[in-house]
């Protein structure tokens, strides 16, 4: 898994580019949104995601590395290349990131939310705001269904990403429910 980071970060590193809409970006937009802004489900929004993580999560997409039974983005990305990769990764890291849901905020669940993520190590990652850094997604206002979605398949071992624990060892001993309450603060704007 080492020599696949330094893949990655090597990718990062290479020379600048344009991040101009191209004909590789029209296809995530019909999913991910044009505004970077998803409103298909399941599907996350890539508006403010970090350059290096987008960067990343295709890559491995490209690779068929990133989930074990694979995904539709597996064959999206197999033809990308490095460029490719990075051009895109500038493109959604300048779009504006997600706003949490107008409606919807349930009070008591986005309490529990904060108050389980309090106890967990999540935002020495993720930031103190959930806006991501580095390799580590944005995750404030994602969407609610794709943020239970992603951390459901960590905790069965579906989602490998970088071949690392740290998500299933994070996500250890927590219900379905928690898991729940969880997504619902993230989505919601965690503050």
């Amino acid at each position: 898994m080492r020599v696949l980071f330094c893949a990655v970060v090597f990718l990062f590193s290479s020379e600048s580019f344009s991040a101009e809409k191209d004909s590789k970006a029209e296809p995530c937009f019909t999913c991910h949104g044009n505004s970077g802004t998803s409103q298909t489900a399941l599907t996350p929004s890539l508006g403010g995601q970090p350059s290096f993580f987008v960067i990343a999560q295709l890559f491995l997409f490209r690779e068929a590395r990133r989930n074990k039974s694979g995904t539709p983005m597996d064959a999206m990305a197999k033809p990308l290349k490095d460029d490719d990769l990075r051009s895109l990764a500038a493109l959604f890291s300048k779009q504006p990131p997600p706003q949490p849901p107008a409606r919807g905020r349930d009070e008591a669940k986005y309490a529990r939310g904060k108050a389980l993520l309090a106890k967990r190590n999540c935002a020495v990652c993720h930031n103190p705001d959930f806006s991501g850094r580095d390799q580590m997604p944005r995750l404030a206002a994602q969407r609610e269904d794709y943020l239970l979605k992603a951390m459901r398949d960590y905790q069965k071992g579906e989602r490998i990403g970088y071949g690392s624990a740290t998500m299933p060892e994070e996500l250890a001993g927590l219900g379905d429910a928690d898991l729940v309450d969880i997504a619902h603060y993230l989505a919601h704007g965690a503050r």
